[in-house]
């Protein structure tokens, strides 16, 4: 069978078949259940809109991707469509609901590589003065501010995080990352009296008797949203005076590069940021090349 046999209700169902497999089996977190569902809804939709299918699902694919590049979508977009649905098919041949694959020999965009952006040293002592130590709340981003930099979490596992994920003594925090996967991360002084400093005065005022397992909360007694946290580093880097727009992701990107240019390893560095796969650390190798410049300048006689 192939999509151009599939009715609506049918396909529909397969669908929500392969979001619970991805729920339930693979474990992958709500964003990217949420991505994936989107994504399949607009492949479903195209096919709600083309009518009378085409000879077989190879076309039915082909055709899609013309009209994904006459929607003048980004190639990253692309290649995140084509990818959800090259995933979604290989469901359905496991599932056998389908015989073939329809993206057989069909390639994804190019897209340029970016290289990650990060701050220097000064901007980061500038934008870890920001918040006002006066405030529960300022103690409060001043330590998450910290722990961002200093183990390099997802911003979606830095407000997840629980207060028994964190060893002060030990120097260690436990993150809890994509598929439900947990990595023990070492966390260096400065965050840890950072931390230690909000858990002891910050946080009780926060919460005002109420309890709570989150590590970071607000004064209504919830966790920090990672949306909320969005803005507020963007006010902290407003006030730090940086030109330009800051992230929890560019923190993310400089406590990787940081440590790659002092001398850690690409693997050490991939098990802090809880890559799955190596090649999503290796768009840090330009620091590496960099830094073999260096060595060879600095140590060859004949440099």
């Amino acid at each position: 069978m192939g999509f151009e046999m599939m009715d609506t209700a049918h396909f529909e169902s397969q669908i929500n078949a392969f979001l619970d497999f991805c729920r339930v089996e693979k474990g992958l977190a709500p964003n990217s259940i949420s991505a994936y569902s989107d994504d399949l809804d607009h492949f479903a939709g195209f096919l709600r809109e083309a009518g009378s299918p085409p000879a077989s699902g190879a076309e039915i694919v082909r055709n899609y991707l013309d009209q994904l590049y006459g929607e003048r979508l980004s190639s990253r977009t692309i290649a995140r469509r084509l990818t959800t649905l090259r995933n979604f098919c290989r469901f359905l041949i496991r599932e056998g609901s389908l015989s073939t694959d329809p993206l057989a020999g069909i390639p994804l965009p190019r897209q340029w590589q970016l290289l990650p952006k990060r701050l220097n040293l000064e901007e980061i002592d500038s934008l870890l003065a920001a918040p006002p130590a006066g405030k529960p709340t300022g103690v409060r981003d001043r330590a998450m501010l910290h722990l961002l930099f200093a183990s390099g979490p997802r911003v979606s596992e830095l407000c997840g995080l629980e207060l028994r994920d964190i060893d002060l003594s030990m120097g260690v925090l436990r993150v809890l990352g994509k598929g439900n996967k947990q990595r023990l991360v070492p966390v260096g002084k400065a965050a840890l009296e950072a931390v230690e400093q909000y858990l002891r005065t910050a946080r009780g005022l926060l919460l005002k008797g109420r309890s709570s397992r989150f590590l970071f909360v607000t004064a209504r007694g919830g966790r920090l949203t990672r949306q909320g946290f969005w803005k507020l580093i963007a006010r902290y880097g407003r006030l730090a005076g940086i030109g330009r727009p800051i992230t929890p992701h560019l923190l993310r990107h400089s406590f990787a590069t940081h440590l790659l240019e002092r001398g850690a390893d690409l693997r050490s560095v991939q098990a802090m940021l809880g890559h799955a796969d190596i090649s999503t650390t290796q768009i840090y190798t330009h620091v590496l090349r960099s830094r073999l410049r260096q060595v060879v300048d600095g140590h060859h006689p004949r440099a």
